[in-house]
């Protein structure tokens, strides 16, 4: 059978996803705090066998911008709002059959175990679709909802975050696959055999386990990652089964594939065993003329100081301080590497000021618009695909539910009819259905290290740091 592509859908619990006019549209559904609205969403993909959706999220109202918390609020950006998306996700399972789910969740500030635990339980509840989206998050805020007055360093975060991916690891695999017998007759719950105390004890973390949830139907969730600077990409290469990009260049999204897929030979892993998905805004019409009307009304939306707040949140650095009409300023950043160095690339290759780059940032978090006639829509897809850019793509609406909607009714149909994209879903399991196979329990070799860099805290001092 011919290489198919995956289609996944980006949301975030809350009025907006990387479109920060999306609230504003006319067209765009406010009800995000209704159980429904995504109750739709999901029977909208799952009528267009999407493999997944996927929700990113934050744990803080951003503040870094300005150090305070109003304009973002009063602008209604992203993380202005956001309702805990594991409780949507095991919601909209309910309603679907072959919908993958994927959530986000914090290494930084959640424990392995309930880390482990939670996602055990969303596999088991969704009959094995649950993906965890692995971040480090991004900036002092969150950290000082947790107790800490500061993020932990960009190398203390990936340093922790190896160790906590070994300890979900041990934790789900401390149930055998056939532990559970629930044999009335004889009495025997489980078979204590093949259930197992961890004992990990590493120098960020501790855990006794085992884990209180059986193994799951996936063994384990999909691991989702978005890593983009240096050890992003490394940790991506290791862990990474579904990676998350954003580049509006067919040269980066060309360079990040082949670079990752470069980098998993060192862990034992062959390159079809991670999926990586670029996200992409589409606008669709009738003629491409319909569709460039649309993509300029949205953007007449879009607001540079919105875009600069969000942008100071990943950033975890406060842009408000800088001339809106010079260039980008080359600052040290403790937030999203990745998005800062493409932030600075895109201003050198197109001689962009700081509000340029705040309009950007606010027209789709420096997201590429996809713009056409659905025939053309299939065409630009089709092309990253083929010139190896991507395994799939991860549709970002501009507004909802009508963008998904329309994307279903037009675009999937030609994908199809190319014979690029499924007509009917294979598996059962979300890993099934992105040929993943079978789920490793033990952990993968780590043959890379990186030097700490000099001004970084020590592990003591940065755990010092997470609990003062």
């Amino acid at each position: 059978m011919p290489r198919q592509l995956h289609l996944a859908g980006f949301l975030i619990a809350s009025q907006l996803t990387h479109s920060h006019a999306q609230w504003r549209h006319p067209r765009n559904d406010l009800n995000f705090l209704k159980p429904r609205f995504y109750e739709d969403i999901a029977r909208i993909l799952e009528r267009g066998k999407f493999d997944y959706v996927f929700f990113a999220d934050n744990l803080s109202v951003p503040s870094s911008y300005g150090n305070e918390i109003g304009e973002g609020l009063r602008r209604g950006v992203q993380g202005a709002a956001a309702i805990d998306p594991a409780y949507v996700v095991a919601m909209m399972a309910g309603v679907t059959e072959h919908l993958g789910l994927g959530v986000t969740r914090s290494v930084t500030y959640y424990s392995p175990y309930d880390i482990a635990r939670t996602f055990a339980t969303l596999d088991h509840l969704s009959n094995g679709r649950a993906a965890w989206n692995v971040v480090t998050s991004i900036n002092d805020g969150e950290a000082r909802n947790f107790g800490a007055e500061q993020h932990l360093q960009h190398q203390a975060r990936y340093d922790r975050a190896e160790e906590f991916l070994e300890v979900v690891h041990k934790l789900w695999g401390s149930w055998d696959e056939d532990a559970l017998l629930l044999d009335k007759r004889t009495g025997v719950f489980a078979d204590s055999a093949k259930v197992r105390h961890i004992d990990h004890d590493g120098p960020w973390f501790k855990c006794k386990g085992p884990l209180s949830v059986p193994r799951s139907p996936q063994g384990r969730p999909a691991i989702m990652q978005a890593g983009s600077s240096e050890r992003g990409k490394e940790f991506a290469a290791r862990w990474g089964e579904i990676l998350f990009e954003i580049d509006p260049t067919a040269e980066g999204r060309k360079a990040y594939y082949d670079d990752v897929k470069s980098r998993m030979d060192k862990y034992g892993r062959p390159p079809g065993d991670c999926k990586i998905f670029p996200a992409v805004i589409p606008f669709i019409g009738e003629t491409e003329s319909i569709a460039r009307e649309k993509q300029s009304f949205h953007n007449e939306l879009a607001d540079p100081i919105s875009g600069l707040i969000t942008l100071s949140s990943h950033l975890s650095h406060d842009f408000s301080r800088y001339p809106l009409d010079e260039p980008i300023k080359d600052v040290k950043i403790n937030g999203v590497q990745g998005m800062y160095d493409l932030a600075i690339r895109l201003t050198h290759n197109g001689n962009l000021t700081l509000r340029d780059i705040g309009r950007l940032y606010a027209e789709g978090i420096l997201l590429p618009h996809v713009v056409g006639t659905p025939m053309q829509i299939a065409d630009q897809l089709e092309a990253g695909f083929r010139n190896g850019e991507a395994d799939g793509f991860i549709i970002s609406p501009a507004y909802l539910p009508g963008a998904f909607e329309e994307f279903v009714q037009s675009v999937v149909p030609e994908l199809q009819r190319r014979g690029l994209f499924r007509k009917e879903y294979t598996g059962v399991t979300l890993r099934e259905n992105l040929g993943l196979g079978k789920a490793s329990m033990i952990p993968p070799i780590n043959r890379f290290t990186l030097a700490s860099e000099v001004d970084e805290p020590t592990v003591d001092q940065a755990a010092g740091e997470l609990v003062s």
